[in-house]
């Protein structure tokens, strides 16, 4: 079995000493360590969504390093270490067995995967309704966390189903539905957005 992908620990004491004691962590005032642990965090984030850091560990690499006394890459060398302390493997490591596991899947999945796909159409026609990319965003997050997969490959699997299934594109009938659904109601909220500022801009003239 490929190993684990390690979930954050926000402020978990034990995960917060181990970065505290790496290498790195030793020599970092209390704010350059907070913000190296933020750092590692969106770069989890990046893995578990793309299956990939280094373009974003660089970026965030020179911002970290633009007012501290160190260069880039010292900067990369200390949000490595803060991110193995926090998630108790390094970025590699971590983007390798998420890999590994997208690889190595059961068989038996398709259900799960097919209702991932149903959900998006589900969350833009009812309650709170939503816009495809975010309806989308959430039923494929669900989906990665449920297989353990990143959320790109999950998206990629609920297309190829909903597809299977229906003959059409997830996209093209998302983006039907917001039209349908979403639209009318976001258009309701902007008309009522601008009546009350309107109103409220009129009763200023009113006292003036």
């Amino acid at each position: 079995m490929p190993d684990t992908v390690t979930e954050p620990a926000p402020d978990r004491a034990d995960a917060i000493q181990a970065a505290r004691e790496s290498f790195s962590g030793r020599t970092l005032t209390e704010p350059q360590f907070r913000e190296a642990w933020a750092i590692a965090g969106i770069l989890h984030g990046e893995i578990k969504k793309s299956g990939s850091f280094h373009e974003k560990l660089i970026d965030y690499a020179h911002a970290y390093a633009r007012n501290e006394r160190f260069d880039a890459m010292r900067s990369e060398t200390v949000i490595r270490d803060i991110y193995t302390g926090r998630f108790g493997q390094s970025l590699n490591k971590t983007r390798e067995a998420l890999l590994g596991r997208q690889e190595n899947l059961p068989t038996g999945l398709e259900p799960k995967i097919e209702a991932a796909a149903e959900q998006v159409c589900t969350l833009i026609k009812d309650g709170p309704t939503q816009p495809f990319y975010k309806a989308y965003d959430e039923a494929s997050r669900g989906l990665a966390g449920e297989l353990g997969v990143t959320q790109q490959d999950a998206k990629r699997r609920m297309d190829e189903a909903y597809e299977a299934r229906h003959g059409t594109s997830l996209y093209e009938d998302g983006k039907a539905l917001e039209e349908a659904y979403h639209k009318p109601v976001r258009e309701a909220e902007i008309a009522a957005r601008k009546a009350e500022q309107i109103e409220t801009r009129h009763r200023m003239h009113s006292r003036a």
